[in-house]
């Protein structure tokens, strides 16, 4: 069954698929017994995309006036609605396409669990459409569309209201089928008779090999000829059984290299995505093992393809031997099923620009906090050229080929790294900075990457998160563990490198790696906007002043005075004697973490930016009883010392930015995944701030301009 109409003109940009659109056309509209939920699947290259863009563009008001709908069968047009919202999947993390649902129906919620919540209290239909399901996720390996499929789309589809489209693979439409209610759900797969488009392929392959379609079509016999043109176009479709792939494919090869081609052997003509690969290369002499490795570093590249560049040496490296010849001469054989696409090298582009709001990676969304949906721009370059494969079931082709998918992304991993100039991230090809975790991650070489903070504040944190987090948490290292803590931050802020590195050197402090700390400082060549002193996790700090505190001998120790239960360690009550429920403070030494002797000696006065990192306990408060130190004693900046510093705080819940007074310029702005309880600035510059976990201190570096808002 084709399912198409004689009397009618087809989809310009479907061609056919008449069955299949009338079946969405009843979805749209909400007829009697139309399922609430449609997944469209079929095998990779049966068209799923090309038919849900196709009805798309009858969804969309403004897009449907250009479409000959009078002419068009009235069954596969739907009712002219508000179009309906689309978080395109390709490339998202699960909690991207649901805070993007979010974003457009304007909802309020700071939780992924309000968003299903706030749909289900709207008082009206709620029609939501998601491609490429079996494409989502930044990283290839890290199973984002299962992750899409049981996080977002299943909750999503129980909500009454909610009219769902989605289009997948079958594992995972038969899925979302099989926890939904009987009923609720119609799959349509294109690859079985009553959707399948047999003349929709034959009228797709004589349109490809026509020259007057206005496509870059060379005239040759069977393409200037109209009746040899339909007679192949048929023999295609036929062999093409129903892949559209399969069609594209074989004009794709039969036009760029004709020489040699017999139209009247319907043998030479593909049935499958591999047919099409080894008949290519045989038609043209070579070894189809050859082709196939050829194309072996795009079908394992993550994104949007590898830079031209690296071609021959990922080959090379998965074949285990010298593929610059190959590449060089083998245009021919592999054009058919390559696209070439430029890049900007670095553009001074919008990081993360797909969303507004919420946790880009997995969790539960939480506060968006201040900077969510905040824009960055990175630094400015040239052109460069990207190789992708023509579509995903190529590589799905040459992946199956493989003898050992894990070893060859080894041996691309180890060829990316060796590709980094200096083993300096910062002078790293995009590709190979922002992707090399997705190779070594499939791999199973993530965790021994996991060590360099160079690659941690230079790596795009979308993907670099998204292959960390689908590593098991006992194989990470203490230095994977932090920045998988500090993960949701970069991405929410889509943060600059500079203010990467900045909330990881304070993140390093907390965990107790000051060594890290020290090379972000040390060895990036980065003007961070502040040095962490020290951390301490005392949980339950609910104020926090600076101070001095006055010595026998010498000037006044600098100190910090935390606020804190009474029951804290070393913590000095502030009450009456024998009032254990008052407050207490601990005090601390302000510029670095040593323990407070009696008369403060050992305070840090006046020790110079630059003398290493540390780290507090709650063992190790700073003081504790005996220390002969009266909380009375220590004198606050006077309202004239704090008028004339030339910085300034202010304060917001998740946000703090130090202004220099005079340029009225933000000179740092940190953020925090936990609300700030308490914060304070002496006046020469260092900040001292709370958050439900424990305190911390940063000398402020006014010459650094801020990097976030």
């Amino acid at each position: 069954m084709t399912g198409s109409s004689e009397d009618y003109a087809p989809h310009p940009h479907i061609g056919g698929r008449a069955a299949a659109l009338r079946a969405l056309a009843a979805w749209r509209g909400a007829a009697p017994g139309a399922p609430r939920v449609v997944v469209l699947t079929g095998s990779p290259g049966s068209g799923r995309s090309r038919l849900i863009t196709g009805f798309l563009m009858l969804c969309e008001p403004e897009y449907r006036k250009q479409l000959p709908l009078d002419e068009m069968d009235p069954s596969t047009v739907p009712p002219d609605l508000p179009a309906p919202a689309v978080p395109a999947a390709e490339g998202l993390t699960a909690a991207q396409v649901l805070w993007l649902l979010a974003d457009h129906f304007q909802l309020d919620a700071a939780r992924t669990e309000d968003v299903y919540v706030e749909l289900a209290a709207l008082d009206r239909p709620v029609t939501v459409v998601v491609p490429d399901v079996d494409r989502a996720g930044p990283v290839r390996a890290a199973g984002e569309p299962e992750r899409l499929v049981r996080e977002v789309l299943t909750p999503l589809a129980a909500v009454e209201n909610v009219r769902l489209l989605a289009e997948s693979s079958r594992p995972l439409a038969a899925e979302l089928a099989y926890v939904l209610p009987p009923g609720t759900v119609q799959i349509i797969d294109l690859d079985e008779p009553e959707w399948a488009d047999s003349e929709g392929l034959v009228l797709h392959a004589q349109a490809a090999l026509n020259p007057g379609t206005g496509t870059e079509v060379p005239e040759l016999p069977f393409t200037v000829d109209p009746a040899a043109r339909l007679a192949l176009g048929a023999a295609i479709g036929r062999r093409a059984a129903t892949s559209p792939l399969v069609v594209e494919l074989a004009v794709n090869c039969i036009l760029m290299a004709p020489e040699g081609f017999d139209p009247a052997d319907e043998s030479r003509l593909p049935t499958t995505v591999g047919g099409a690969l080894d008949l290519h290369a045989r038609r043209l002499g070579a070894d189809p093992e050859t082709l196939r490795l050829m194309l072996a570093p795009l079908a394992l590249a993550e994104a949007g393809g590898i830079p031209a560049q690296l071609w021959a040496r990922l080959a090379s490296a998965v074949a285990g031997r010298d593929m610059s010849r190959a590449i060089a001469d083998g245009m021919l054989l592999a054009g058919p099923f390559v696209q070439f696409e430029g890049e900007e090298k670095e553009q001074e582009k919008e990081q993360g620009g797909t969303h507004t709001r919420g946790d880009t990676g997995r969790g539960t969304g939480g506060d968006a906090g201040p900077d969510a949906g905040r824009q960055y721009p990175e630094r400015g370059g040239s052109m460069r050229t990207l190789l992708r494969l023509l579509h995903p079931a190529v590589g799905d082709e040459i992946r199956a080929g493989l003898p050992n998918v894990r070893a060859a992304q080894a041996q691309i991993a180890m060829t990316l790294l060796e590709a980094v100039p200096d083993q300096d991230w910062s002078k790293a090809d995009p590709y190979v900075r922002d992707h090399i975790a997705g190779h070594t991650l499939e791999a199973g070489l993530l965790p021994q990457l996991l060590t360099d903070p160079g690659l941690f504040v230079h790596a795009d944190p979308v993907p670099l998160r998204a292959a960390v987090e689908a590593v098991p948490a006992e194989t990470l290292g203490a230095p994977a563990r932090t920045y998988l803590r500090t993960a949701p931050l970069l991405t929410r802020t889509q943060a600059p490198a500079v203010l990467r590195a900045a909330l990881l050197e304070t993140a390093f402090v907390e965990d107790g790696l000051p060594e890290y700390a020290d090379a972000i400082h040390q060895r990036l060549g980065l003007d961070l906007p502040w040095q962490t002193l020290w951390s301490l996790p005392v949980p339950g700090v609910t104020a926090v002043t600076v101070g001095s505190l006055p010595r026998p001998e010498g000037p006044a120790a600098p100190v910090a005075v935390l606020v804190v239960p009474a029951a804290t360690p070393g913590a000095v009550p502030l009450g009456d004697p024998g009032d254990e429920g008052g407050p207490a403070v601990l005090v601390h030494g302000l510029v670095r973490p040593d323990a407070l002797g009696a008369g403060v000696t050992d305070a840090g006065a006046g020790i110079p930016a630059g003398t290493g990192t540390g780290t507090g306990t709650s063992g190790d408060t700073g003081t504790g009883e005996g220390t002969g130190i009266d909380p009375r004693q220590i004198l606050r900046p006077s309202e004239d010392e704090r008028a004339a510093a030339p910085l300034v705080l202010s304060r917001g819940g998740h946000h703090l930015r130090v202004w220099d007074r005079a340029s009225e310029e933000v000179v740092a702005a940190l953020v925090s995944d936990a609300p700030f309880t308490a914060a304070d600035l002496s006046p020469d510059g260092i900040l001292l701030v709370a958050t439900e976990r424990g305190a911390k201190a940063l000398r402020i570096h006014p010459a650094a301009r801020a990097t976030a808002p």
